[in-house]
C-alpha cells in the first residue's frame, strides 16, 4: 500500500477507528477480545490507530495502553481532547487548562510519553479557537504531542486554527452517504496541505449491509437516535443497498470495500478509519487499501448514493447544534 501523509506522519491508506471497542454501538466486546483485535490489526499491517478521551470515558485509551503499547514503534497514535466524560456525562470543553489536564490523563492511560496526532475533538463555541489551539501548540513544544488535528470543523475554523499553528489533519464524517466535507473543508485541506481523516466511512455499518433492521440494534446503540436509521428515512435508504451490492459484486469487491475504495480515490490526502469489533470485517476493511476501482465504477457509486439520494440528516438536532461543520440546506 502506498503511504499517505498526515502532517509529519506517514500512514497506510486505511486506519482503525477504535471507538466501537469501548462504546457507542451497543455492548462492546470484553477488553481481552478488544485487545486481541487490536493486536490482529497490527499483524495485518494497520499503522494508524484512532482513539479519544471520550471513548468509554477513558476506557478506550486504557485498552490501547494495555494491549499494544509494547509495539509503540509500529503505529501512529491519534487521540482527542476537548470532549470528555465528567460525572458520567459528556462535556465539550476547550479551555486551555482542561485540554492540558486531559492530555496528561490520556498519556497515563495510553502508557506513552507522546501522542502522535492530537485532535481537538469538538470546537467549544464558548472558547476562541485560537485559545484552544494555542494550548495544543504548547503541548507540541513540550514534546507531549507531535501534530495537531481538528474534528468536525468548518473550513473557516480550520483557517483560523491553522493561522495559530499548522494543522496536520481534520477528522470528520465522510462517506458515500455523508458529503458535508465537499461543501468547503476538503478544498481548504487541499489548499493548506492538511490531511482529511474520514470517520464512519461505511455509514456506521449501513453501507456494509450491516444494518437491515434498526429494531434489532441494542437499546444503547447510538444509531437508534440518528434520523437515517429511523422510520421512513431508513426505509428509503434501504432501497439503495441493492444497487450498491450489485456494483460491488460486478467489481469483485464487498460493499464495504467499494465504499472505502471510493473514498481513497477521491483525494490522495484522505485516510478513512473504519471501526469494527469483528475480525473478518477488520481483514475486509484492510483489503480495501489495495482496491482500485475503474472510473466508471466510481461514477456509478457516486451517482447511486449521494446527498440527494440519501434520506434524513446525519445527526439529531441536539447533536447537530454542537458541531461546526458546513451543512446542506
Amino acid at each position: 500500500m502506498q503511504k499517505r501523509s498526515v502532517g509529519p506522519l506517514s500512514v497506510s491508506p486505511i486506519g482503525l477507528g477504535c471507538m466501537s471497542l469501548s462504546h457507542a454501538y451497543g455492548t462492546p466486546p470484553p477488553p481481552a477480545e478488544g485487545a486481541r483485535l487490536l493486536r490482529r490489526a497490527l499483524d495485518l499491517g494497520y499503522d494508524f490507530f484512532d482513539t479519544a478521551a471520550l471513548y468509554g470515558f477513558g476506557g478506550n485509551e486504557t485498552l490501547l495502553g494495555e494491549a499494544i503499547m509494547d509495539r509503540r514503534g509500529d503505529f501512529v497514535l491519534a487521540s482527542k481532547c476537548g470532549m470528555r466524560g465528567v460525572d458520567g456525562k459528556r462535556e465539550i470543553n476547550g479551555r486551555p487548562d482542561v485540554l492540558r489536564q486531559t492530555c496528561e490523563e490520556s498519556l497515563k492511560r495510553l502508557r506513552t510519553d507522546v501522542i502522535d496526532l492530537y485532535y481537538l475533538h469538538r470546537r467549544d463555541k464558548n472558547v476562541p479557537i485560537e485559545d484552544s489551539i494555542g494550548a495544543l501548540a504548547d503541548l507540541v513544544r513540550q514534546g507531549k504531542v507531535r501534530a495537531i488535528g481538528l474534528s468536525e470543523v468548518s473550513a473557516a475554523t480550520l483557517r483560523r486554527a491553522h493561522a495559530v499553528h499548522p494543522i496536520a489533519a481534520v477528522q470528520s464524517e465522510y462517506s458515500l452517504w455523508t458529503r458535508n466535507p465537499e461543501l468547503g473543508v476538503l478544498d481548504a485541506c487541499r489548499e493548506l496541505g492538511v490531511a482529511f481523516v474520514a470517520f464512519s466511512p461505511v455509514g456506521r455499518g449501513f453501507l456494509a449491509g450491516g444494518v437491515r433492521d434498526p429494531a434489532a440494534l441494542a437499546a444503547n446503540d447510538l444509531r437508534r437516535a440518528q434520523p437515517r436509521f429511523q422510520g421512513e428515512h431508513f426505509a428509503a435508504n434501504l432501497k439503495l443497498l441493492d444497487g450498491l451490492e450489485t456494483i460491488a459484486a460486478d467489481a469483485r469487491v464487498t460493499p464495504a470495500q467499494a465504499s472505502l475504495a471510493w473514498l481513497i480515490a477521491r483525494y490522495p490526502f484522505i485516510v478513512p478509519i473504519p471501526g469494527t469489533t469483528n475480525h473478518a470485517h477488520l481483514e475486509e476493511n484492510w483489503g480495501a487499501g489495495t482496491v482500485q476501482l475503474a472510473p466508471e465504477v466510481l461514477a456509478k457509486l457516486d451517482q447511486l448514493i449521494n446527498q440527494q439520494s440519501v434520506s434524513g440528516p446525519r445527526y439529531p438536532a441536539a447533536v447537530q447544534a454542537e458541531i461546526d461543520t458546513e451543512e446542506f440546506a
